[in-house]
């Protein structure tokens, strides 16, 4: 059973996803939008992220992850 409570924590593949801490969502690494794992379907096996969607995976991808991203913004 999965605890809606807490976050999954995932190991991302390059077309599927590994549950190692189950939960029932993950946090977008742009946004920080909560994502519920049966609607997950943009994320990075390179960098380790989940996105809420197409245009925030193309932002985190073309900074070079999310964290370069926010190293932009301040």
């Amino acid at each position: 059973m999965q605890n809606s409570l807490s976050p999954a924590l995932l190991h991302y593949d390059a077309s599927d996803f590994d549950i190692l801490r189950p939960g029932s969502y993950v946090l977008c690494a742009v946004t920080g939008q909560r994502i519920e794992l049966e609607d997950l379907l943009y994320w990075s096996a390179e960098h380790q992220e989940a996105y809420v969607n197409a245009e925030a995976s193309v932002r985190a991808y073309q900074a070079g992850g999310a964290a370069k991203l926010r190293e932009q913004k301040s």
